[in-house]
């Protein structure tokens, strides 16, 4: 089994001016031997988020999550995954194919 690690661009979501460019890079992994059910998510800095890959699967079609990451559809081609800490909300948007593309490397990795 092998580790899957995938570059992304994902856009912070803010009430900033609509035309600035809000775009960060992502890291998206996934690591079998470590933990087979879960994917990290790695923001600029030192933020990494480790949750269930099921909770990133079904967010893709309908809103999930209750505790510190919740993830949801967002018109017919993004998805919003939001994360919380102490030091309040992050809330990304990314392309839904982005996110299918690396859960679909993650099934062929577990095989």
């Amino acid at each position: 089994m092998s580790v899957v690690e995938q570059y992304a661009r994902a856009h912070i979501v803010t009430d900033a001016d609509p035309d600035e460019d809000t775009a960060i890079p992502v890291v998206l992994r996934y690591d079998p031997e470590a933990d087979p059910r879960s994917v990290r998510v790695g923001l600029p800095g030192t933020d990494e988020w480790t949750f269930s890959r099921t909770l990133l699967e079904q967010g893709l079609s309908a809103p999930v999550g209750t505790g510190e990451v919740r993830v949801w559809p967002c018109g017919r081609v993004g998805a919003v995954v939001e994360f919380h800490s102490a030091r309040g909300v992050s809330v990304v948007q990314f392309e839904t194919k982005t996110l299918l593309r690396f859960l679909r490397r993650t099934y062929l990795a577990a095989v």
